[in-house]
């Protein structure tokens, strides 16, 4: 399953590698500060662990960072923990949003700033059993559609909006848990999911028709990225006042540097990865990590220029649709273009020149995803 400011009350209350060469995969001895001490550095994830954190957790298992000099704790997310929020009031040093959401909360007065924008793609879907009838979204009219609210109906709202429908007139929107069974129990027409999580559980559930797991065919999946309204998700967003610090600079490039090597190796070790997530506490099964490792890996590569560079034209189109798509109350997402340094690839781009002399692959130029076979409840 782009972000500067959050939503207004009334919005939210609607919905309520490793690298090609050995380099990277042994970690080096690490780069000390002057007192020979790793530096502390705390990561706001935007959700419990799960494999769409795998690179942040490998960078960490791996030593990646701590061979940057950098000793970097892991916050996890919850329902309740806004990533941008807890990156502008200081408490983490870097965190993991989405673009619409984190901008929205910047315009009203976060200072936070993408430095890496590691999801090239969205993931997110919605979805209905075929036989529904539904296609797309021109066929939303009148039904009961689901979706988590908290700033992860924008893409949604931007595809009714361009098929002509009034998502505050023409559907009914129903709060969803972060799970499918209002779908399976039919109690809605179209369930949000995103492409590594929740669409995975359709097919870990038991169709009580056969007997036997669904598989895609039972459902219609509307990908918001071949409808045109898919947005910009997981960054990494750093504090913008501290940006003007020679060493916060530095020390974010080496931190992206860590990133970069942590992803990689996710992309050529899925196993590993997924291994790692459940370790950390995961409560999902091994087969689901499996399935969303390779879902998130697809996101993120292959990449044109580099993991983590900000593509002009997608941030461009996160940012007009969240300034032309209205929701349910007639706000947007977004009053305005973004001021100030919203965004830079500055840090990125020198991450990316360090990670290749060393010799990691940063496109994904080969990388081919696997087909991964879901088992009953995930396991």
């Amino acid at each position: 399953m782009r972000r500067f400011r959050l939503l207004s009350a009334a919005a939210l209350a609607s919905v309520l590698v490793v690298s090609g060469c050995g380099t990277a995969d042994t970690p080096s001895t690490p780069a000390p500060g002057a007192s020979g001490a790793l530096t502390p550095i705390k990561l706001q994830l935007q959700w419990f662990y799960q494999a769409q954190f795998a690179g942040y957790i490998a960078a960490v298992d791996r030593g990646f960072y701590s061979e940057q000099g950098l000793n970097v704790q892991l916050l996890e997310g919850g329902v309740d923990i806004v990533p941008q929020t807890v990156l502008a009031q200081g408490k983490a040093d870097y965190a993991v949003a989405w673009v619409p959401k984190a901008l929205a909360s910047r315009e009203q007065g976060a200072a936070i700033t993408d430095v890496g924008q590691i999801f090239a793609r969205s993931g997110t879907y919605q979805v209905a059993f075929k036989d529904s009838g539904i296609t797309g979204p021109e066929d939303f009219k009148g039904k009961k559609v689901g979706n988590w609210g908290f700033g992860n109906e924008f893409e949604l709202f931007a595809g009714m909006t361009k098929a002509g429908l009034n998502p505050g007139r023409d559907v009914t929107l129903v709060q969803q848990q972060f799970d499918m069974q209002a779908l399976l129990k039919k109690e809605i027409d179209l369930a949000q999911a995103m492409s590594y999580n929740e669409y995975a559980q359709l097919l870990e559930a038991t169709n009580p028709a056969t007997g036997q797991l669904y598989t895609p065919e039972d459902f219609t999946v509307i990908d918001w990225k071949k409808v045109g309204t898919s947005m910009l998700q997981d960054a990494v967003w750093a504090n913008t006042g501290k940006l003007s610090d020679p060493a916060y600079q530095e020390q974010t490039v080496r931190f992206l540097l860590g990133t970069i090597k942590g992803w990689a190796y996710c992309r050529d070790n899925a196993e590993a990865c997924r291994d790692l997530v459940v370790k950390k506490g995961s409560k999902l099964g091994k087969s689901h990590q499996l399935w969303q490792m390779n879902e998130v890996n697809k996101l993120i590569w292959p990449v044109a220029g580099g993991i983590g560079l900000i593509n002009e034209g997608d941030w461009d189109r996160t940012i007009d649709l969240s300034m032309r798509t209205k929701n349910q109350t007639g706000d947007t997402v977004l009053t305005k273009q973004p001021e100030g340094q919203a965004y830079t690839n500055d840090y990125i781009q020198q991450a990316l020149s360090r990670a290749r002399s060393a010799g990691v692959e940063v496109t994904g130029a080969a990388f081919q995803p696997q087909t991964v076979t879901l088992t009953k409840g995930g396991a």
